[in-house]
């Protein structure tokens, strides 16, 4: 793999500086910053982030949001921390939701049954859809 700019400081004028454990090390000769190439490791798309992050700040849990994306609960506790995200406190409050494709969405929607004295949020998730719902005057 090859080094395009310093990790710490993003210079590109950098030199070899010996070799730790069959790996090349480099030095930055403008922050004297030590390091290898670039790790190569696997990253999760962004918009994975930002559905995680609205799921739990609809109420879900963080082995809930896993079962759903197929994302560790543990990276989702990352996510949280990392952004300081906060979640209102409400302990009768947890909303339900479902996954349904486009036309069991359609059909969910005609039922009028369904609509009355609940909110609800519908938010893509790949090719499915996911529904929240919570009451909307409860005690």
């Amino acid at each position: 793999m090859k080094i395009e700019s310093c990790p710490n400081c993003g210079s590109e004028d950098y030199i070899k500086s010996g070799v730790v454990n069959d790996r090349q090390r480099f030095k930055c000769k403008s922050c004297s910053y030590f390091f290898s190439v670039n790790k190569i490791g696997k990253k999760i798309d962004d918009y994975y982030v930002n559905k995680a992050l609205q799921l739990y700040l609809e109420g879900l849990t963080y082995r809930e949001i896993e079962r759903i994306l197929g994302i560790s609960h543990v990276s989702i506790m990352n996510w949280v921390k990392k952004y300081n995200i906060k979640r209102p406190y409400n302990s009768n409050y947890h909303p339900t939701y479902k996954i349904l494709n486009a036309s069991e969405l359609a059909i969910y929607f005609n039922d009028v049954q369904n609509l009355s004295g609940a909110g609800v949020v519908v938010t893509e998730l790949g090719d499915k859809f996911m529904l929240i719902k919570w009451e909307r005057f409860r005690d």
